[in-house]
């Protein structure tokens, strides 16, 4: 055996397949006494620990964790990092929060100096919550993107981002052009795009702050680069959509507005998509488009109720995001909580395996990355979490009540938080431990 390789020894679970497909006992793998072995990045075995120590006994860097457990890291489908300043923002919806609070803080990203201070912020918090893989926002300003791809490549993060394309209905120091946009993200596409664990979204911000012009340009670019992503927002907001239909009378839906400028693909992810009709989740599912289910974001700015059921009935791709800074926290677990009351309130559930899956394997397939994260098994890179069952007094004492794997997962999704995630691994390196209180 190699100094490289190393395991970890622990109540492990992770996720297989879709619950909502395969039903709950085949959707996920789970070993009350496991062993997760890594050489170098990537999980070389995975099992019953009294299986596998026979064969890797030779291991001397082996880690038992006690009244703790193991989980893929969690993937966060879409999130704002130049909002990071703006989240718990008071008293407006999305059209009237954005020019209050979003734009102004945008505007001060054109100095890279602040955005490399931001872009580090962001990134702790992320990985202080669990969260290895992101799709990310960035601003208009070159400066915000290549800042956001500095600081993860130093920290060896699988990242996607991208900068904002928006060239109408913004102040003015926050809009390009449609020849500008398309110059400064080509450039920046042939700089970062899959450099090392890094990928490029094409990211026109939304439907009513591009002209026709500008995402044509948009999906040129997503044309003239292999594997490419393209990440927008779509009919977040009832005003939004009446908007989008004011200022695209040819198109018949919101999502039309993109098909129409060739923005739809299976690496296309569209964030919120509350207010749908079947057309749209019809052809969501045709071209292999996903979405990302922001119930934070969609409780705090009063979008709407996103209608998990439509998703599954349509066989639509579905990532979990935390929108931040429209939505509340950074941590998926919080994320979850809401998820499960925006459910509850359609009088449906949401089991807590679904749940897991949403937040790791669910949105590594949204963003086509499920053969390198989104589970452990073998051959996928070392992204993963532990999470820690004494985290708080209160998680430490309802979680001793627990009878089960499925009731101790969703009282981890109900009270857990930043503080329930002890460490955090990215490609097989530890990036977050947290401080014991003192």
């Amino acid at each position: 055996m190699t100094l490289s390789i190393r395991a970890w020894r622990s109540a492990i679970l992770h996720s297989l397949d879709d619950p909502a497909v395969v039903g709950i006992e085949a959707s996920y793998q789970y070993f009350e006494d496991g062993l997760l072995v890594v050489e170098n990045d990537k999980i070389i075995a995975l099992g019953n620990s009294t299986d596998l120590l026979p064969i890797y006994k030779d291991i001397a860097d082996i880690t038992t964790i006690t009244n703790g457990l193991i989980t893929p890291g969690f993937i966060d489908t879409h999130i704002h990092y130049p909002q990071t300043g703006i989240i718990a923002s008071y008293g407006e919806q999305l059209l009237d929060w954005l020019n209050n609070y979003t734009f102004p803080a945008e505007g001060e990203f054109h100095d890279k100096a602040h955005a490399r201070s931001v872009a580090e912020f962001f990134l702790d918090e992320l990985l202080r919550n669990g969260t290895t893989t992101a799709l990310v926002f960035g601003t208009v300003h070159k400066e915000s993107v290549d800042a956001f791809f500095e600081a993860s490549e130093a920290r060896n993060l699988r990242m996607i981002g991208g900068k904002v394309m928006m060239d109408r209905h913004a102040p003015d120091f926050l809009v390009d052009t449609p020849e500008s946009g398309y110059q400064d993200s080509k450039e920046l596409i042939q700089k970062w795009h899959e450099k090392g664990r890094l990928h490029y979204a094409v990211t026109p911000r939304f439907a009513p702050t591009s002209t026709t012009e500008q995402l044509t340009k948009a999906g040129e670019l997503l044309q003239e680069f292999d594997n490419l992503y393209m990440h927008t927002h779509l009919s977040e907001n009832t005003q939004e959509c009446e908007w989008v239909k004011s200022l695209f009378p040819n198109c018949t839906n919101y999502l039309d507005v993109y098909d129409q400028h060739n923005l739809l693909s299976d690496r296309s992810v569209f964030a919120h998509g509350i207010h749908l009709c079947d057309d749209e989740y019809h052809r969501l599912n045709e071209t292999g488009s996903a979405i990302a289910f922001c119930p934070t974001s969609n409780l705090f700015l009063g979008s709407g109720l996103f209608r998990l059921n439509k998703a599954e009935e349509y066989g639509v791709n579905v990532g979990l995001g935390t929108d931040v800074g429209g939505g509340t926290s950074f941590s998926l677990l919080q994320t979850l909580s809401e998820a499960y009351k925006v459910i509850q309130l359609q009088g449906e559930k949401l089991s807590p395996f679904k749940s897991l899956y949403l937040a790791t394997l669910g949105g590594a397939r949204a963003l086509r990355l499920e053969d390198k994260v989104g589970t452990l098994l073998v051959g996928t890179e070392a992204d993963f979490v532990v999470l820690d069952y004494q985290a708080t007094p209160l998680l430490n004492y309802r979680l001793a009540q627990s009878k089960s794997l499925d009731e101790t997962l969703f009282v981890l999704m109900t009270l857990g938080d930043d503080r329930t995630i002890r460490q955090t691994y990215s490609a097989g390196k530890c990036v977050h431990t947290r401080e014991e209180e003192k």
